[in-house]
């Protein structure tokens, strides 16, 4: 939230579209180029508000609220190294440049721009193509696929191991590319890729040649067969096009991974495929098995080809059954509040970290990945849910007095009169959970008796 004042909206919204200029984005030095993901948070959000305003104008629920928070808690859990690390694209690429580079190309060129941008376009294609034809990079990339819905929220639910897998492609670029430059073109290759995730834009006409739309990208999201392993584009589909992996939107797509995992739990959504994987390597016979988990496609298995048999895949046709669990209103209210608060903690650690001690960084990390642990529990409808309620309203309630004498709001013991309005939300929502718990507990003394 506090990054909407540093961007114009004009400015902020052609970021989005990769709409902008040589000039205004040509930098000398890395510590120059604006954090153009972090100042887009709030251009991110205005948008989805304009989605759920459009689909309720249409009432045709593309838009759930625990799908669409699960998709946010991803887009927070894949952010949270980011707070506390350097980036590793940026650390490997500099190593690189510093050492090893053959050319120094000037940063200040439009030459150097344009190559850079589309370098780094083509170094997505290929990442993203392997992270779909390598299971280990997959592990990783399969968070970004869970959801089973197709609107602007789901391009926030990124995994927070894939910087991890990604960083090594466009290392070449630092042969010749200052980092400056491939830093502006790394940062606004993610944003474009943003306002692509939605149903309500057809067709772009004559661009659906060129560019990477929300056509080309919903056929990538699908789990039809005709839809597997095709269109990895970041900015421009031209690569699909050369490589082979083009597919033109056909039959309504159905969304989603083919083997769906039925949970809005951020943990089981982000290392849930790791284990999975994990466990199929220690069991499968053989050290070429073994290997294969690791590095053939998602779909092998001894006998079957590299990246799988196409025929194994479920056959769906829209519409089909969505993962979804029913909850009474005043749960859905109370979730969307909360998560909304955490949202807003999440943002303000963002933009006042420098002045936080790293413990009360990685504190406020922590409380944050509980919190989401208990949002994906409340919407999965678990009995544990009230318990670990209870328990973050405590630590919420707790964390503030510890602020508070720590002098976060000013002078120590200061408060804001808004936080004492948060200090009776959080009681009440505390007592309210606390006695849920009892009368769980108390059901469960009378069933056993």
């Amino acid at each position: 939230m506090s990054n909407l004042a540093k961007v114009p909206l004009f400015t902020g919204l052609r970021r989005l579209f990769y709409a902008v200029s040589v000039n205004e984005t040509a930098f000398k030095d890395v510590e120059e180029v604006p954090k153009y993901i972090d100042e887009s948070s709030p251009f991110f959000f205005v948008c989805i508000f304009l989605e759920i305003f459009v689909s309720l104008i249409k009432q045709d629920k593309k838009l759930r609220l625990a799908d669409g928070a699960t998709s946010i808690s991803a887009g927070m859990y894949s952010r949270i190294p980011m707070v506390v690390l350097r980036s590793v694209h940026l650390v490997s690429y500099m190593w690189v440049y510093d050492n090893y580079r053959l050319a120094e190309l000037p940063w200040d060129s439009a030459w150097t721009w344009w190559l850079c941008f589309l370098g780094v376009d083509l170094g997505y294609y290929w990442f993203h193509r392997l992270a779909h034809e390598v299971n280990f990079m997959w592990a990783a990339h399969q968070v970004h696929h869970s959801s089973e819905d197709y609107n602007l929220s789901t391009a926030l639910r990124q995994s927070v191991l894939q910087t991890y897998t990604s960083w090594i492609f466009y290392l070449p670029l630092a042969l010749f590319i200052p980092p400056s430059v491939f830093m502006v073109h790394n940062e606004l290759n993610i944003l474009y890729q943003f306002w692509i995730h939605t149903q309500y834009i057809k067709s772009l006409g004559p661009l659906e040649y060129i560019l990477n739309t929300p056509s080309h990208h919903r056929v990538h999201h699908g789990r039809n067969p005709y839809c597997i392993d095709k269109n990895y584009a970041g900015t421009l589909i031209i690569w699909d096009r050369i490589f082979g992996t083009f597919q033109a939107e056909d039959e309504e797509v159905v969304y989603g991974l083919t083997h769906p995992i039925a949970t809005y739990g951020p943990n089981t959504i982000q290392f849930g495929y790791s284990q999975y994987m994990l466990d199929r390597f220690w069991n499968i016979g053989g050290l070429w098995n073994k290997l294969c988990v690791i590095f053939c496609g998602p779909g092998w298995s001894p006998g079957k080809p590299r990246t799988g048999d196409i025929e194994d895949i479920p056959k769906v046709k829209a519409p089909w059954p969505k993962y979804e669990v029913k909850l009474p209103s005043w749960v859905n209210i109370y979730a969307a509040i909360h998560f909304t608060i955490t949202l807003v903690m999440f943002q303000e650690l963002g933009a006042r970290k420098s002045g936080l001690s790293q413990t009360m960084v990685l504190s406020c990390l922590l409380y944050i990945g509980f919190s989401l642990t208990c949002f994906g529990k409340i919407f999965d409808n678990k009995s544990s849910a009230a318990y670990y309620e209870v328990i973050r309203c405590f630590l919420t309630l707790l964390g503030d007095v510890m602020l508070c004498s720590l002098g976060y709001y000013g002078n120590p013991g200061y408060r804001p009169k808004f936080i004492y309005f948060f200090q009776g939300f959080f009681a009440f929502s505390f007592a309210l959970w606390a006695l849920i718990c009892f009368k769980m507990h108390d059901s469960k003394v009378k069933k056993s008796q």
